[in-house]
C-alpha cells in the first residue's frame, strides 16, 4: 500500500537528511521529533516504511526506539541535533534549534 502524500514527502526528507542512512543512535530522537508533528498511526507507519528498507538490526532498533518514546523521552540535546541535521536536508517541519 502507497504511503499518503505527506508521509511520503516525509519519507524523502528523512533520507535527504540522512543520505547514508539513519545511524541507530539517531532513532530515538528522531520518532521523538516525529512524535511531536505527527499521529501515532503516521510514526508507526514511517517507521514501516523505514524498516523496509533497512537491514533486521536496523528494523529492531526502529521498534525499539518508537516504544521508547512512547513510553518515555528522548533528550532535548539529541532532539536538536537530529533536527538541525533535517533542517540542512529541507525539512519543513523542524527549524535549527540551538540548545
Amino acid at each position: 500500500m502507497a504511503l499518503p502524500p505527506v508521509l511520503s514527502s516525509i519519507i524523502g526528507w528523512l533520507r535527504a537528511g540522512y543520505p547514508e542512512g539513519v545511524p541507530d543512535v539517531d532513532y530515538i530522537p528522531l520518532f521523538a521529533l516525529l512524535a511531536s508533528q505527527l499521529t501515532d498511526a503516521e510514526v508507526a507507519e514511517i517507521g514501516r516504511e523505514l524498516e523496509s528498507a533497512s537491514d533486521p538490526h536496523s528494523g529492531e532498533a526502529i521498534r525499539q526506539a518508537i516504544v521508547n518514546v512512547t513510553n518515555g523521552k528522548a533528550l532535548d540535546s539529541d532532539v536538536a541535533r537530529v533536527r538541525a541535521r533535517l533542517a540542512a536536508g529541507g525539512w519543513p517541519l523542524a527549524k535549527p534549534h540551538h540548545v
